[in-house]
């Protein structure tokens, strides 16, 4: 999509594609528990006229390539285009004239959840070098409709039943947004390794960088202050963020926060951006 086509994608669209549904509405104002932050009282304001946001409890506002930053923590342009253009590639975020533009609960229709299957799904997991029989011990293949079209993608349940959905083409979440905690033995472990995404997760298996340590999923880095309610009750924490510069902004406010008890894992995938692409470098050089 060209530069001025994203722009006027609606931002409700953009933030119900990401998990995020509306607390209430008034009149051309839609209001939103934050997506940047954890808050109880919605005070992220999104009109619907204008298609602009503004969130009261950080001071800050802007169009959606000003969200985009946000979202990512990057203040390249190009980044925030290639985070819109992911988001839009599949399902497409048309842009609206202003008289039509109307913000929906959800996209999602129809939502379906079965066993990982689809041969399409399993061939997409390969190319990303992951078994498929592994993710299927920890994901599930869900088909749902959108504007009467069906699709179907893997789904990684989060703790308050919504699903992260990755498909070729899609990367997006079943609202509720939410972190995702695996534990890998039957016990709670004193240690805790951090992921911001699935994928990264079931590289980490397939790497035998995790064990039987419990496995918490950010699920996105604007996630990470929902994080800490859980990891502050483990004594070693281990984080595997993308080296980019989301992951080490999270990466130090990690740090801040647990001091000595927090680790770097990213050295195992130095050179590379995240562990999936390390894994199919790994794999491509086997």
């Amino acid at each position: 999509m060209e530069i001025e086509q994203l722009r006027q994608v609606p931002l409700v669209d953009l933030l119900t594609r990401l998990g995020f549904a509306p607390a209430y509405r008034r009149g051309q104002d839609v209001w939103y528990r934050s997506p940047l932050r954890e808050e109880r009282t919605a005070s992220f304001k999104v009109n619907t006229d204008r298609n602009v946001w503004f969130d009261f409890g950080l001071g800050k506002g802007g169009d959606i390539f000003h969200l985009a930053g946000e979202l990512t923590g990057s203040t390249d342009f190009s980044r925030q285009v290639d985070f819109l253009s992911g988001q839009s590639e599949h399902l497409p975020l048309a842009p609206q004239p202003r008289s039509a533009r109307q913000p929906s609960a959800s996209c999602f229709e129809q939502v379906k959840v079965a066993g990982l299957s689809h041969p399409a799904l399993k061939d997409y997991l390969e190319k990303r070098a992951i078994p498929p029989f592994l993710a299927q011990t920890h994901c599930r293949e869900i088909s749902y409709s959108i504007r009467g079209k069906r699709y179907f993608a893997i789904g990684f349940a989060n703790r308050s039943g919504g699903y992260e959905v990755r498909n070729p083409g899609f990367k997006g979440c079943i609202s509720p947004k939410d972190l995702s905690l695996v534990p890998l033995s039957d016990h709670k472990q004193d240690k805790c390794c951090v992921f911001e995404g699935v994928m990264d997760f079931l590289s980490a298996l397939v790497l035998g960088l995790a064990g039987k340590e419990d496995c918490l999923v950010l699920n996105s880095v604007s996630n990470l202050e929902r994080s800490y309610d859980l990891l502050d009750s483990y004594r070693e924490i281990r984080c595997y963020l993308d080296r980019d510069a989301a992951g080490q902004s999270a990466l130090n406010k990690l740090l801040q926060r647990y001091g000595s008890r927090l680790s770097d894992g990213s050295g195992v995938y130095e050179g590379s951006k995240d562990l999936n692409e390390h894994l199919i470098k790994v794999k491509e050089n086997t």
